[in-house]
């Protein structure tokens, strides 16, 4: 079967589209956890509708073991820069992120963060995530968070270079 063509309005976001590998290691923070290493394999892609498909795996970058995943939708509001990226995570949250594309930079903060009932506290408020293209065509995704115990603090970096178109 033919590849989809890719719908037009996605364009401003064509280059997050492929399969990309943490190189080297994303690395973790925050005030209330030990620093950490993860390797994370990332696959942007679509099917011809007007939004992208991703998902994000993470592991132990010692034994492998299954860490942090998402998966879902990046979605362009045609005609402007406008973007939103709805996300499901293993970890009982589901959220809306909303924001702008420019040129080869993806920025965005939570619009609206919902979770299970017996999601582990402290609890997620705030999220924003900046995507970008550098230099080098490597992929690198900036995350910070608020909880219910600490304000806005910068929690993900990762840089990743691209497997697959």
């Amino acid at each position: 079967m033919e590849a989809p063509r890719m719908n037009p309005v996605l364009e401003p976001l064509s280059w997050m589209l492929g399969t990309w590998l943490s190189d080297p290691p994303g690395a973790g923070t925050f005030p209330t956890l030990q620093p950490f290493q993860y390797l994370e394999e990332v696959h942007i892609s679509h099917v011809g509708q007007p939004m992208l498909n991703f998902s994000f795996n993470a592991f132990h970058p010692d034994t492998h073991k299954p860490m942090h995943r998402e998966c879902g939708f990046i979605r362009l509001e045609p005609d402007t820069n406008k973007v939103a990226f709805v996300s499901a995570q293993n970890t009982g949250i589901v959220e809306v992120e909303e924001g702008e594309v420019n040129g080869q930079e993806l920025c965005i903060a939570s619009h609206s963060i919902a979770r299970t009932s017996f999601a582990k506290e402290p609890h997620v408020e705030q999220i924003t995530r900046k995507f970008r293209l550098n230099s080098e065509g490597k992929l690198e995704q900036t995350v910070s968070m608020a909880t219910t115990t600490q304000p806005m603090t910068q929690h993900l970096h990762v840089t990743y270079k691209k497997v697959t178109p």
